[in-house]
């Protein structure tokens, strides 16, 4: 077994059970790609078991803080049922479900979505990697399911040296799937669509914004960065007569129209803009138009904080611009799944965007992820989805 020795000092966030390891922060040892490495500290006492990356920042994630613990078949079949029995007790009203969530199960760089009988699988590290095929058979194994769809095309696969994998890993058929949300009937590509083939982090929020949608008697409503309209069909379900639905991809928005149609709803209040969100907002505005609410879930804008500035002030501009197409007391979802913008300083965000627009609002609710997207106390990092739900003032 090779070893990785840390620089003195070094060892205080493993033994807090944070599961990366800096480059800067080993003094010596190395290994190939998914290897398992015993990390010891700078006096040579054991901290974790890891799978070391040699191309990545993350130089080491650690597997297990268990010194007794083997790195093995069992090791893997062990933490994929733990984190399939946590799904199972969470009584999830779906078949669309996030089973296994990286960090916070315990399995670093692995990503499982269940959608129906298929499931689809981001292997995003090199330790994930290494041990694909073991990972694929016991996840089979554990769900009683034949089809596993690979969906290893994120952009942190090059960070790790690796190349993108897509396409069936077990199993094969057709990749369109229906699933079932909140009695609502979505259609779902796992070969086309976003991350393993749609948003199921904000499941809980695409409810919520229904109840409020009715709560709050909301008629017409902006969906911005709609994608395949989960927020749209929320909206309907709320009791909206008018919804906009807006995306930069065609066939995001016609899967969308598809959405509302299988739900029973009419197309007749129904807009479908392929556009820029920013563009839109803004001819709305010139144009006189007003909404009684309004969602704003764009794509990940700063995937560090080395992008937070920039990504602050796009932020910013979209937030000011729904807060003034608002009807008085109207209601704004915005969300941020920036890794680099945290939840304090997306609050500064959009309320400076709301001292730029002349308009006050009041938080009716925090949001965040799906509860089968968990952040441990020992992982905070794993928090990237945060949101506000903000009713103008009249």
């Amino acid at each position: 077994m090779k070893t990785i020795r840390l620089r003195d000092g070094k060892e205080r966030s493993l033994q807090r059970r944070h599961p990366w390891v800096f480059e800067g922060s080993i003094a010596r040892g190395s290994a190939d790609a998914g290897e398992t490495v015993r990390v010891e500290s700078h006096a040579g006492e054991f901290l974790a078991w890891g799978a070391y990356s040699p191309s990545s920042m993350f130089r080491v994630r650690a597997w297990s803080f268990d010194e007794s613990e083997r790195i093995e078949a069992a090791f893997f079949v062990r933490r994929l049922r733990r984190a399939i029995a946590l799904r199972a007790r969470l009584g999830i009203a779906s078949d669309g479900q996030r089973l296994v969530h990286g960090e916070a199960d315990g399995l670093p760089g692995l990503i499982v979505d269940r959608y129906g009988d298929t499931l689809s699988a981001q292997f995003l590290s090199a330790g994930a990697e290494r041990w694909r095929a073991v990972i694929a058979d016991a996840l089979l194994a554990t769900t009683g399911l034949s089809r596993l769809y690979e969906r290893s095309d994120a952009s942190v696969r090059a960070r790790e040296g690796l190349d993108i994998r897509v396409g069936w890993l077990r199993g094969e058929g057709a990749t369109e799937l229906l699933i079932t949300e909140h009695g609502w009937t979505l259609g779902v590509d796992v070969a086309t669509g976003h991350k393993t083939g749609y948003y199921l982090d904000q499941r809980e929020n695409r409810r919520r914004f229904a109840e409020l949608v009715r709560q709050l008697g909301c008629r017409s409503v902006f969906n911005g960065y709609s994608y395949t309209g989960g927020f749209s069909v929320a909206a309907l379900a709320g009791g909206a007569t008018q919804v906009l639905s807006v995306d930069s991809s065609g066939p995001a928005l016609a899967l969308a129209r598809d959405n509302i149609v299988r739900n029973g709803f009419d197309l007749a209040g129904c807009e479908f803009a392929d556009a820029d969100v920013n563009a839109m907002l803004r001819q709305a505005l010139a144009e006189g138009r007003s909404f009684d609410a309004i969602v704003l879930d764009p794509p990940k804008f700063a995937p560090t904080a080395a992008h937070a500035e920039r990504a602050a002030r796009a932020y910013k501009d979209i937030n000011r611009l729904a807060l003034q197409l608002l009807a008085p007391g109207g209601l704004l979802l915005t969300f941020s799944c920036s890794g680099g913008v945290n939840a304090d300083l997306f609050h500064k965000i959009v309320a400076g965007a709301g001292l730029d627009a002349g308009v006050n609002a009041a938080i009716l609710q925090r949001l965040e992820a799906s509860s089968d997207h968990p952040t441990t106390i020992e992982f905070p990092e794993g928090e990237y989805l945060k949101g506000l739900a903000l009713l103008k003032q009249q």
